[in-house]
């Protein structure tokens, strides 16, 4: 009832908005200026070096020059932020300053996407597809006043596209790629197709759908597929297969007083999981066998709806509402594979995940017409029903759902006490069903030198949430003991940056853009899974250790004709201190992280080459081992290693066919030896490999652009 009824007043407040509303210049751009604008955490959409945030932006001709799929493939080369694979899940996270992906949020159009853990944590990157995306803009830093828990160490916002120069835009394009040293038409490689029509109505009204079907055959490595019942255990894939099918719809009104759009998705994944044990089931009698195996295919669905409406209500207020209603769902199907005859038998259909959510977000501004003084008032309201349950608990119990929800509200304010510096202090006061009331604070300043230079420094303080994992999970049998925590307090983060940019231009031709940025970062109260008892062993949550990241990075971008070069360097150092380890396990460990990227434009064929590389420099952490020589701590390592891509583009026919052709991973990464991100965080040891990717692999895109 509560939920219906914030809906309807949400509605209402949207109508009556969009009927009173006046003039807001943001909206009146044109959309293909958007490349210059930045739009998180602003109070209106701004040009970026005018933003108080320092904002990264990852514009469509970066995302196209990369060639990826997803958003794994382009964050993959950004610095600061490692892509974390896992190759029995099929899913991709991310690393933000060392800290996962619990504590930054994922968003599209200040939205964030519900997913395992919530609403924009955790999420799996490689289900964010990239073929309606305009740019993606990073934030680092806690954002906990402008988007709520969860964003300690920053934010990752997709901004799409939304309006058209043409009349029909039409789309379509195919991928095909290797993978590693695998391909072939029907069972290897990964094959894409994907189309997207646009239509321009009038000069208000703009409507776009697309489809793209992503088809990943798995890396077989050494394996040999569903259909083998050798004698070695050799079946199945080394990296799972997935299919996944997206459809999105776009409705967008917009004019010189507002801006009103609704969309929509519909997500499908599914992952083929060939057990590599089979069982012989051999007959004496006869001298035979019927070998079968026990398979899974895991279901994924999302279905996301958005609607945002932004304007001026008369001369009072700058507004921008959004309303989102989003499903997720998982369904496993386990069965009995007779791989000699292909046959099925003993399925089993059972639902690992349901939870559907609504999502609101309002920002309230320009309340008065003063150049030195403004201020923004906000909410946000999360509700997520469900549950998420290991399949291992279904078979003794049936799934308790749960629901999470928050109720934030926030205010922040500009002050521009000179022409050259500008002040934004800013607060939050969360409200949650699971926890206490929490807060977060931030305050920012911006000086502009007079030759140019711009200081930004910024200090945030923002919480982390427990999950539904953290609090609910019960997974208890004769060789199992591991029970959330209700009692579970938010996690403390704190962040400092200070950062200085400086734009030198040479002439019209050459331009450097330098970006120097120095951090500090602490999250108290840490929840991690630890050992309660030994005996009997028993496992759960606790707010026991601290994490401490010092780093410095500097970015350079070099624009001269129509040659383009970006480096960027970071040094970071780390310290995690656990609960009862010995002080020296709080010790700081130092690690660097470098990339560059080269692209050259051929002025008369307008072809580009483009080449992105990038270092990881080697993590270590202590671990807790438990053997038979009892407890101890050891230094877990995760080697470096070098990531390099190169691709080249080619337009035909005046810009309306281009192809691409790529390769990534030219130096043949696959298995890193790591001790460091093994699951358990205080129960595990030694040195094991990690599938970091299926090596060296090629590409071609062929997309064409029917526009009138």
């Amino acid at each position: 009832m509560r939920r219906k009824t914030t809906i309807a007043l949400g509605f209402c407040t949207l109508i009556t908005g969009l009927l009173r509303a006046q003039v807001q210049d943001s909206i009146a751009s044109s959309p293909d200026k958007l490349e210059e604008i930045v739009i998180s955490g602003q109070f209106n959409p701004q040009s970026i070096d005018k933003s108080i945030h320092n904002v990264r932006v990852i514009n469509r001709d970066q995302i196209e020059s990369q060639g990826g799929s997803n958003l794994a493939d382009v964050l993959n080369q950004v610095l600061n932020i490692n892509i974390t694979p896992n190759a029995s899940t099929g899913k991709s996270g991310a690393k933000i300053f060392g800290l996962d992906a619990q504590y930054f949020t994922v968003l599209v159009d200040n939205v964030p996407i519900i997913n395992d853990e919530g609403f924009g944590n955790n999420t799996d990157l490689t289900q964010i597809n990239l073929e309606d995306i305009s740019r993606i803009e990073i934030v680092e830093g806690a954002m906990g006043v402008d988007y709520g828990a969860n964003a300690v160490s920053g934010i990752i916002n997709i901004i799409t596209k939304k309006s058209s120069d043409y009349k029909w835009e039409i789309s379509p394009y195919i991928q095909e790629e290797t993978v590693g040293s695998e391909y072939d038409f029907s069972n290897k490689g990964k094959h894409i197709q994907s189309l997207k029509v646009g239509h321009k109505f009038n000069d208000n009204i703009y409507a776009s759908v697309s489809f793209m079907h992503n088809d990943f055959k798995g890396f077989w490595d050494d394996r040999k597929g569903k259909d083998y019942f050798g004698e070695e255990d050799l079946r199945g894939h080394s990296w799972l297969p997935k299919n996944q099918n997206s459809l999105k719809g776009l409705l967008n009104y917009y004019n010189y007083h507002y801006r009103v759009y609704y969309k929509f998705e519909h997500f499908n994944e599914r992952i083929k999981d060939y057990n590599k044990d089979v069982e012989r089931n051999s007959n004496p009698i006869f001298g035979d066998s019927n070998p079968y195996a026990n398979d899974k295919i895991v279901t994924s669905n999302r279905y996301f709806h958005m609607l945002n409406a932004s304007g001026r209500l008369k001369e009072l207020l700058d507004f921008d509402v959004t309303f989102s209603y989003q499903k997720q769902d998982r369904d496993v199907n386990s069965y009995n594979y007779y791989i000699k005859y292909d046959e099925k038998t003993n399925q089993k259909h059972y639902t690992t995940l349901s939870q559907d959510g609504f999502y609101s977000r309002g920002t309230f501004s320009n309340f008065i017409n003063n150049d030195v003084f403004d201020f923004q008032v906000g909410y946000q309201i999360s509700d997520i029903n469900g549950f998420s349950s290991m399949e291992g608990n279904l078979v003794t119990s049936e799934p308790i759902s749960r629901r999470l929800g928050s109720y934030d509200a926030y205010i922040s304010s500009e002050i521009k006490l000179t022409p050259r510096l500008m002040l934004r202090p800013g607060y939050r006061i969360m409200t949650s069903n699971v926890v206490n009331a929490h807060h977060a604070y931030t305050f920012m300043a911006k000086y502009v030198f007079p030759k140019g230079y711009e200081l930004r420094a910024t200090f945030g303080m923002a919480p982390r949430l427990p999950n539904y994992e953290e609090l609910y999970t019960y997974f208890v049998d004769v060789n199992h003991d591991l029970q959330g925590n209700p009692n579970l307090k938010p996690e403390k983060g704190k962040t400092v940056f200070v950062n200085l940019k400086k734009i030198f231009t040479i002439d019209e031709d050459f331009e450097i853009e330098n970006n120097f940025t120095a951090r500090w970062m602490d999250v108290s109260n840490k929840i991690e899974l630890i050992e309660i008892s030994r005996s009997p062993k028993r496992f759960g949550y606790e707010n026991v250790d601290r994490y401490r990241n010092l780093g410095l990075t500097y970015l350079s971008q070099i624009t001269w004709d129509n040659l383009n070069v970006g480096l960027g360097f970071t040094y970071a150092a780390y310290s995690t201190e656990m609960f009862k380890a010995p002080k020296e396990t709080d010790a700081f460990f130092f690690t660097p992280q470098f990339n560059a990227s080269v692209s050259y434009k051929l002025k008369k064929a307008k072809t580009n080459f483009s080449l992105f590389y990038k270092y990881t420099g080697a993590e270590y952490r202590y671990l807790l081992i438990d053997d038979i020589k009892g407890q101890y701590y050891i230094k877990g390592k995760s080697e470096a290693y070098s990531w390099l891509d190169f691709t080249i583009r080619q337009p035909f026919m005046d810009n309306k066919l281009n192809l691409t052709l790529g390769v990534r991973n030219l130096f043949n990464i696959k298995e890193l030896e790591s001790s460091v991100d093994q699951p358990g965080v205080h129960d595990t040891g030694g040195a094991s490999g990690m599938l970091l990717s299926y090596g060296t692999s090629a590409f071609f895109k062929v997309q064409y652009n029917f526009n009138f």
